[in-house]
């Protein structure tokens, strides 16, 4: 059963970059990968437009380093469709940039990322009307095979449960304040990601022995995360848009929207 999600959340966009070297901007010759264009529109303003286009989205809040990037973007106003923009600072990673924003804009509130570049409305009001009833938070993930049948060949980092290999896509739900625990809790495990012994401890070794043989299911997995995020519910919403797991963190992402982008145009005009 899916709860009854009220209207006029707040969405937080990630978009905080790694800084003047990281290697994707400089690819691109913009000052940040926010900014990079896909289809001639960068890709935070095609977030901002999906986002000003969801019924359920009353305000859209981009976490960013330099907030006048984001006042300055052409097309700005029509992009949020009369919804207000506004800025938080990032935080240097993305869960403590999540964590400082909670104690501004608490929950409920859905949370994407300024490189989801083919996000579309459908998705995000999908993803809210699917929350289980009674979850404290929620993500969703996409199954393998529909990310592969509407994205043939793509190389994605597959999450393997044993009833199926995930995709995350880049789109949670905080619909209680239960939820800020699971941002520490990612908190904490970014601060282990180049400890995998460590991080493998935090899980439980259990745990983490069945996930490496492919026998830990997810619903096991998400209730070790609650638990381990103080008692939180955190559940999953299978996304059915296999669109929904790309995100443009590489050149070769890139070229996969361009290319997608460029499949539905010939679509259209045939």
């Amino acid at each position: 059963m899916a709860a009854s999600i009220k209207t006029g959340l707040t969405a937080l966009v990630l978009a905080g970059s790694r800084g003047p070297d990281d290697p994707m901007a400089q690819a691109f010759s913009v000052p940040h990968k926010a900014l990079i264009p896909v289809g001639g529109v960068p890709m935070l303003l095609r977030v901002i437009a999906a986002l000003g286009q969801t019924p359920e989205i009353a305000r859209i809040v981009v976490i960013i380093e330099a907030p006048e990037l984001v006042r300055v973007l052409p097309g700005l106003a029509a992009a949020a469709n009369g919804k207000p923009v506004e800025t938080f600072p990032a935080a240097g990673s993305p869960s403590r940039s999540v964590v400082a924003a909670l104690a501004q804009h608490p929950a409920p509130i859905l949370i994407t990322t300024a490189d989801h570049a083919l996000l579309q409305p459908a998705w995000v009001s999908h993803f809210l009307g699917h929350v289980p009833a009674g979850a404290d938070a929620a993500l969703g993930l996409a199954r393998s095979d529909v990310v592969l049948a509407a994205t043939p060949g793509t190389q994605r980092t597959w999450l393997r449960f044993r009833e199926a290999h995930y995709s995350g896509c880049n789109l949670f739900y905080f619909a209680t304040p239960k939820a800020n625990g699971l941002a520490e809790l990612w908190k904490h495990v970014e601060a282990l990601r180049k400890q995998p012994i460590r991080m493998l401890r935090l899980l439980g070794p259990s745990y983490a022995l069945r996930y490496a043989v492919g026998w830990l299911s997810l619903a096991s997995a998400m209730q070790r995360l609650g638990v381990l995020a103080g008692g939180a519910v955190p559940a999953v919403v299978d996304m059915p848009f296999g669109r929904a797991a790309v995100d443009v963190d590489k050149p070769a992402d890139h070229e996969l929207v361009e290319r997608l982008l460029a499949q539905d145009a010939s679509l259209r005009s045939s």
